[in-house]
């Protein structure tokens, strides 16, 4: 009878991990990226820092691509050499994180898409290896959705749709897009029109430049690293994305993973934003790009008098939206590049914190701190309550000293007086502000953002939305 117990009391436990580690599976997005890898030097970078996060996600796919810029051929031999040198330091990035993807399985879902240009790979004849497992990706029982991360041209996406399109009822195609999210980094063929127009509920993150004025003047993603970038400045720290500081912090002496990122020739990791977005760090929330992250802030916007890149817009895409900061000249910018370069510290001294990870133990290294609130995310409050905000129960786990910033969020709220909130205490872990007069319910978006310390300082954030009731 005993040893029968002992059986019944390891089988449930061993119930019981498996159900905390599906918990932990699931509560995962799913992620598959089409990149146009040597195009230009950017690519590489960016799937050097896509790697040092990888688990952060369930990554399902890494596709070569076609572009504007390399309209005839597809370079997944280069996903792989990356890949490959993740293998070398995966052992040391588990040291710090769990959930590292095993290598193995990251070359095996490295895909080619067929190797033309734009509307060209599209139609009878023209599936390919990436466009087939993109639609075995998204047909999997699993009832998360698919972001799809496109630092290329979005041909390979068209194609799985259109095959999608030309053989399944209206309501399977239906689901099928209704299980997409998508985020590319400006329309780099002709196929985002085509796609925006034939399936115009589509979840579709872009920001494209206007053809009159270059095609990427205006595109948000160029935040990632200054306007530096075509003679132009912002009031972002250009240092700290310039190939000096990329060699110290990231290349040099930093082990097999940091060695495969190539020296910036135009702009540094321009395709980063996209899965930049979608880290988990308290800040931003996927299905809300509006909120805005270290990937930038987006609203959902019908253009009107702008010409696209390609041909005027349609249909209502998620894509420009601009915040006020101020820059390090002590003015305010206002721009959508200030939507991402205004977290620039924060996501580079975290990309130096992961590579350090790659070849340090886990004492030698920093670790991001907890930020955590006393009380919940969602507030409501009267005209006149005083609102308090508490982050006390934020904690590091490496023993560091934490600071604290409570920050307005105006540009993302609906309380239209921006920047006449005043937040007493706001660099302390406990503040408080007075809910403004209102005639009607508003939101007052508060970022509180805990940094330690340690080297290099590490951020983490939470995010108290306030509704003030008349």
């Amino acid at each position: 009878m005993r040893t029968i117990k002992k059986t019944l009391l390891l089988i449930i436990l061993v119930m019981i991990t498996v159900c905390i580690r599906a918990q932990d599976h699931n509560s995962k997005l799913r992620v598959l990226v089409l990149t146009d890898i040597e195009n230009e030097p950017d690519d590489a970078q960016s799937m050097v820092r896509f790697l040092a996060y990888s688990n952060n996600w369930d990554v399902e796919g890494l596709i070569a691509t076609t572009s504007v810029h390399q309209k005839k051929k597809v370079a997944a031999w280069r996903i792989k050499e990356i890949v490959s040198a993740y293998g070398q330091v995966r052992t040391n990035l588990l040291l710090h994180e769990k959930g590292y993807p095993d290598t193995n399985y990251l070359k095996s879902i490295i895909k080619e898409s067929y190797p033309d240009f734009g509307m060209a790979a599209i139609g009878n004849g023209k599936d390919s290896e990436g466009s087939e497992w993109l639609i075995k990706t998204v047909d999997k029982e699993d009832n998360r959705p698919v972001w799809v991360l496109v630092w290329g041209g979005p041909n390979c996406l068209a194609q799985a749709l259109w095959k999608v399109h030309m053989t399944r009822s209206p309501d399977d195609i239906n689901k099928f897009v209704s299980k997409l999210r998508v985020y590319t980094i400006s329309d780099q063929d002709d196929t985002g029109p085509w796609i925006r127009k034939t399936f115009p509920t589509l979840f579709y993150i872009c920001s494209p430049g206007t053809h009159d004025r270059g095609a990427y003047h205006h595109a948000t993603w160029t935040g990632i690293s200054g306007d530096k970038f075509h003679g132009r400045f912002s009031g972002a720290d250009f240092s700290i994305v310039d190939n000096p500081w990329l060699d110290k912090n990231i290349r040099k002496d930093h082990g097999p993973l940091g060695a495969q990122h190539p020296f910036t020739k135009y702009l540094m990791e321009g395709d980063s934003p996209s899965f930049l977005y979608l880290v988990d760090n308290g800040l931003g929330s996927p299905e809300y790009p509006n909120y805005g992250s270290w990937g930038g802030r987006y609203e959902l916007y019908q253009p009107k008098t702008e010409k696209w890149f390609y041909e005027p817009e349609t249909r209502p895409i998620w894509t420009n939206a601009e915040d006020e900061v101020m820059g390090i000249d002590s003015t305010f910018q206002t721009s959508n590049k200030a939507t991402i370069w205004r977290w620039r510290k924060a996501y580079q001294n975290d990309f130096a914190a992961r590579i350090n990870w790659s070849i340090q133990p886990y004492k030698n290294a920093n670790h991001p701190p907890v930020a955590k609130l006393a009380h919940p995310n969602n507030l409501h409050v009267k005209i006149g309550d005083t609102v308090l905000l508490n982050a006390s129960p934020s904690t590091d786990p490496d023993g560091n000293q934490l600071s604290y910033e409570w920050i307005e969020y105006p540009e993302v709220g609906t309380y239209a007086a921006r920047n006449t909130l005043k937040i007493e205490h706001e660099k302390t872990a406990k503040a408080s502000f007075i809910a403004p007069n209102v005639t009607r319910p508003e939101t007052i978006h508060i970022i509180l953002a805990v940094s330690d310390n340690g080297t290099p300082a590490l951020t983490r954030y939470q995010r108290v939305i306030v509704t003030v009731f008349p």
